[in-house]
C-alpha cells in the first residue's frame, strides 16, 4: 500500500493507459455486435454459425494474438492497436452471441404489437427490441468490459499494459507492493467501470424502476384492501 501512495501519479497515468486499452474495444465490439446480432437473430443457420465462430475466436490465447497481429497488419510489435484489436475480437466475440440473446428477451406481444402498427423490421428492432433489450444486454456488457480489463494486463508481457507494467517490473525488480499496488489498482478500476455500468443501465431503463416499484407496493395496496374502511 506504500508503494501505491507514494507513486499514486504514475498508477494514475497507467490506469488511464489502461482504461483506453479495455474501453475502445468494447465500443468497436459493440458497433460490430449491435448491427450483426440485430442481421442474424432471426436467421437460424447465420446465428448458429457466428455463435460457432465466436466461440471459436474467444478460444485464442490473448497472448498468442497479441504477437501474431503484428507481423500479419504490419504493425510494430509496441504499437498498442496489437492490444486493442485483440481485444476488439474477443469483445465482438462475447457481444455478438449476447445481442440475439438480448433481443431474446423482448415480449412476443410487444413485437407483434410493432407490427400490427406498421413498424419495419430494422425500425422496430432499432427503436423498440433494442431499446427493451438493454436490462439484458448491459450484463454482457458489463462482463466483456471487466474482462477487457483483466486482459490488458496481459499485454504488458509485449511491452503495453497499463497497470500491467507494475507485475513485470515488480517481478523484475522483486518487489512484491509494486505488484500488490497493481492488483489492487486493477480490481478497483474494474469495480469502478462495472459500477457506473450498472448506474447507465438503470438511467437508460427508468421503466424497470417504475415495474419494480408497483410490484413492490402491491402487497401493501392488498393488505389495505382486505382491511376495509377504517
Amino acid at each position: 500500500m506504500r508503494w501505491l501512495i507514494d507513486n499514486f501519479s504514475q498508477v494514475v497515468d497507467l490506469a488511464k493507459t489502461h482504461l483506453y486499452l479495455a474501453l475502445l474495444p468494447l465500443l468497436i465490439g459493440l458497433v460490430i455486435a449491435v448491427p450483426a446480432g440485430i442481421a442474424i437473430r432471426n436467421v437460424p443457420w447465420l446465428r448458429k454459425t457466428t455463435t460457432t465462430l465466436a466461440s471459436l475466436a474467444f478460444t485464442i490465447p490473448s497472448l498468442a494474438l497479441f504477437v501474431t497481429i503484428p507481423p500479419l497488419l504490419g504493425l510494430n510489435i509496441l504499437d498498442e492497436m496489437n492490444v486493442v484489436i485483440a481485444l476488439s475480437i474477443y469483445s465482438t466475440a462475447l457481444l455478438v452471441r449476447a445481442v440475439p440473446e438480448a433481443l431474446d428477451s423482448v415480449p412476443e406481444s410487444v413485437i407483434d404489437s410493432a407490427t400490427a402498427m406498421g413498424f419495419t423490421p430494422l425500425r422496430r428492432a432499432l427503436t423498440v427490441e433494442l431499446p427493451l433489450a438493454v436490462p439484458v444486454l448491459i450484463s454482457s456488457i458489463r462482463v466483456v468490459a471487466v474482462t477487457n480489463i483483466s486482459l490488458v494486463s496481459v499485454g504488458s508481457l509485449i511491452g503495453i499494459g497499463g497497470l500491467g507494467e507494475l507485475f513485470t517490473k515488480g517481478y523484475q525488480r522483486d518487489y512484491p507492493d509494486q505488484i500488490l499496488a497493481g492488483i489492487i489498482a486493477i480490481v478497483f478500476l474494474a469495480l469502478v467501470i462495472d459500477g457506473l455500468l450498472y448506474l447507465a443501465g438503470r438511467l437508460l431503463t427508468p421503466w424497470t424502476r417504475t415495474a419494480r416499484s408497483r410490484k413492490a407496493n402491491e402487497p401493501a395496496a392488498v393488505l389495505r384492501a382486505t382491511e376495509g374502511p377504517a
